[in-house]
């Protein structure tokens, strides 16, 4: 493609959120090289290749998840540069093209905005809610529902000390140095953030388990909402919580650990599955959540989310 020709084409800036069932795939972000292994950025992007850009359409992930985990939404921006003389698509047919063209039946896209070129997915996000799914009563995995598996983490005991797992998650909130909940590998410069919620609730009976196989299954929410966290933060608060319900931790204890800033102690150091965490939602300052976005400022009224 000439020079000339990518100059005089308009480039334009897209908000995508999109959701996926992490379990085929080694993590969301795009796997390099010749390996078998791939993420959900691979298609994502193989996708956009049938949109003819004139240059190559790469996606900048908000939220990088593991091998395993899912998302109910995660959101990434990117940039779509057509041909001279024709108009940007607009975000409906943006969205639809993309669906039509992914090669994964686990990847979907929900919804693209147009929005400023100086826009960025990552450090624009105000607000990132992940989801902690639980079953209890459940002895063996074979004793999960085939539509729960992979989708939950499933627990022997028949029963969590609720109460104190609540009390526990207390201690979390707030603004804190959260070393003792961070894995090594983590690109985090600091390790402060300020967890804004920590719930834990019963789940309704699951319409995916049929009423007689239920054999006394029962599942829980963990829910964690803050504008960023550290390596693998939520599967590790996640596990120190657990604990805390099975009578193996006090709620005491878990603010000892939070205020040892020592990821390696015994307690802390363990780490939830990864196929029981769902993130469920990335939030930008006025924009709502996916299926409640209001239009995009223009260029000129657009005001900082940061």
């Amino acid at each position: 493609m000439s020079a000339c020709l990518a100059a005089g084409s308009a480039r334009a800036r897209y908000l995508v959120y999109f959701q996926y069932l992490g379990t085929d795939f080694n993590g969301v972000a795009a796997v390099r090289g010749p390996q078998h292994a791939v993420g959900v950025q691979n298609y994502l992007e193989e996708a956009a290749e049938r949109l003819n850009s004139v240059v190559p359409v790469k996606f900048t992930i908000s939220s990088r998840t593991d091998a395993g985990v899912h998302a109910l939404s995660n959101a990434a921006h990117l940039d779509i540069q057509r041909r001279s003389g024709q108009p940007p698509f607009s975000p409906e047919v943006l969205t639809e093209a993309l669906n039509t063209h992914l090669r994964h039946p686990a990847i979907r896209v929900l919804q693209a905005f147009r929005v400023p070129s100086h826009f960025h997915a990552r450090y624009a996000a105000t607000s990132r809610t992940y989801l902690y799914r639980l079953a209890t009563g459940c002895p063996r995995p074979d004793h999960l529902s085939v539509f729960e598996r992979n989708r939950c983490w499933p627990l022997r005991a028949d029963c969590l000390d609720v109460a104190a797992m609540q009390e526990a998650a207390q201690h979390l909130l707030g603004t804190h140095d959260f070393s003792a909940f961070q894995s090594t590998g983590s690109p985090a410069t600091s390790p402060v953030r300020t967890l804004r919620r920590a719930s834990v609730s019963p789940e309704p009976s699951s319409p995916l388990v049929l009423p007689g196989e239920s054999r006394g299954l029962r599942f829980w929410s963990l829910e964690f909402e803050s504008q960023s966290f550290l390596y693998r933060q939520v599967r590790r608060m996640t596990a120190v919580l657990v604990a805390v319900g099975l009578g193996a931790l006090t709620p005491a204890q878990v603010k000892m650990i939070l205020e040892s800033r020592d990821p390696l102690g015994r307690h802390q150091s363990r780490v939830a599955p990864a196929h029981g965490l769902f993130l469920k939602s990335v939030l930008y300052g006025d924009l709502g959540p996916a299926s409640t976005q209001p239009p995009v400022p223009s260029e000129s009224q657009h005001r900082s989310h940061r």
